[in-house]
């Protein structure tokens, strides 16, 4: 029988901690905890398992710690999600349909319906970022900086990436490419954007962050002589 757990990183996110748990209606919810100082983990503990990181490690470290609990647990599959509540968790039915069809994918929760309220700059370094992953991964995609997925057990065995704390927000984007290599390409599903009033800003830095996105995928296209058919293929000229 199937296990599928959700895996929630969090750092300092005691106003929607609790509302976020509770919309993740799976087998298990296990809350990564880095390094918060208010009441994150404390309110946490209330609905869900909480695994602790001393100090903050990052995003990069704390879903690596869920995956490899969740693995050694026996997960069948790894819903993510952001404890912001920027995702709507009554779409990870849609995800969880989507991996059933497709087993051997990597779900991505694209948040398309609603894009146009999404602030000008993040969408800027979103969109700029999609391009160079897609190439480096060779396929389409859309919204590769959603942290809205579902792993299959089977692809978070094979994966072994750097994830300190300067892979921070590298680390889900290399994932992508990672995952097409392994034989688990991106199947997108499109979900809800939210910025919901008094949303705290992101931890993500549009400028910084795209950069170093950049770089790391720089590197990829370096090590393989440019991959030209990744990116005939991720204009969706060509199928996979």
């Amino acid at each position: 029988m199937s296990e599928i757990v959700a895996l929630i990183p969090a750092h300092n996110e005691a106003a929607t901690i609790e509302a976020v748990i509770a919309g993740a209606r799976v087998d298990r919810v296990i809350v990564i905890d880095d390094g918060s100082d208010d009441a994150t983990a404390s309110l946490a503990k209330r609905q869900a398992e909480v695994l602790r990181q001393g100090c903050n490690q990052g995003k990069a470290a704390a879903l690596w710690a869920g995956m490899q609990h969740a693995l050694t647990s026996g997960a069948s599959a790894v819903v993510t999600l952001d404890a912001d509540g920027q995702h709507d968790t009554t779409e990870i039915p849609a995800l969880l349909a989507a991996w059933r069809e497709t087993p051997d994918r990597l779900i991505l929760g694209a948040r398309l319906k609603g894009r146009e309220h999404t602030p000008p700059l993040r969408l800027f370094g979103n969109r700029m970022a999609d391009f160079w992953i897609a190439w480096a991964s060779g396929q389409p995609l859309q919204d590769s900086q959603s942290g809205f997925r579902l792993y299959p057990a089977a692809l978070l065995r094979q994966l072994d990436l750097p994830h300190h704390r300067g892979r921070s927000f590298v680390f889900e984007s290399e994932v992508l490419i990672a995952a097409e290599r392994l034989g688990f390409p991106v199947r997108v599903v499109p979900v809800r954007c939210i910025y919901p009033e008094n949303h705290r800003p992101s931890h993500y830095r549009p400028t910084a962050d795209t950069l170093r996105i950049i770089a790391m995928v720089a590197g990829h296209l370096l090590r393989r002589g440019m991959r030209p058919l990744g990116l005939v293929r991720s204009l969706g000229v060509i199928p996979r």
